[in-house]
């Protein structure tokens, strides 16, 4: 009988499992192998053809604060909206680039994260990353198009309604592609 020899690359791929099974060790691998696609992946313009418009409509939503708001989309001003949990490794790993993108568009373009997780839990987890990001919770169902079954589920929106970008899973929000469309919708605004 021939006497199997294990390899490194076994050893590795095994361990790698192991610390994929164990719930301590699984967010944060998870995390940066979205990192790792964040760091590749910019997401793109759909085609003309597949750009969805939405009606305007005010998404009724209530801050961290816990105050009602009524935010315009569709109506004379880009909009990102984003629907993510702090659970999700995808949304973790592409928060940072929105942080960016929100510091130098947030007075030009309405900026809309969504979550239905608790209060508290957000707060804590915001604060633990020290991002200071327009976060709300819905009180409305969405609009048709705007409903997708997985996060992160990310949109543009122009100043019209048309949905410029949808993205689902982790991508690169502060890339150069994305600065220039914001810019190119902002001034053609």
């Amino acid at each position: 009988m021939k006497k199997r020899k294990f390899k490194i690359s076994d050893i590795i791929f095994v361990v790698f499992i192991l610390l994929l099974i164990i719930p301590q060790t699984r967010t944060p691998i998870q995390v940066a192998v979205n990192k790792l696609k964040v760091a590749v992946w910019s997401p793109s313009v759909e085609d003309e053809e597949d750009q969805n418009e939405v009606t305007p409509f005010e998404y009724v939503v209530v801050d961290l604060q816990d105050n009602s708001q009524n935010i315009s989309v569709g109506k004379g001003k880009v909009s990102f909206i984003s629907y993510w949990a702090t659970w999700c490794p995808p949304c973790i790993a592409e928060l940072p680039g929105i942080q960016d993108l929100y510091k130098d568009y947030g007075d030009k373009v309405n900026f809309i994260l969504l979550t239905q997780e608790e209060p508290d839990k957000v707060q804590r987890f915001i604060n633990k990353k020290g991002y200071e990001l327009p976060i709300y919770f819905p009180q409305m169902q969405a609009p048709e198009f705007l409903q997708e079954n997985s996060i992160p589920a990310n949109y543009v929106i122009d100043a019209t309604g048309k949905i410029i970008i949808k993205e689902t899973g982790a991508a690169d929000w502060n890339s150069k592609k994305i600065r220039k469309l914001l810019d190119d919708l902002i001034e053609n605004n």
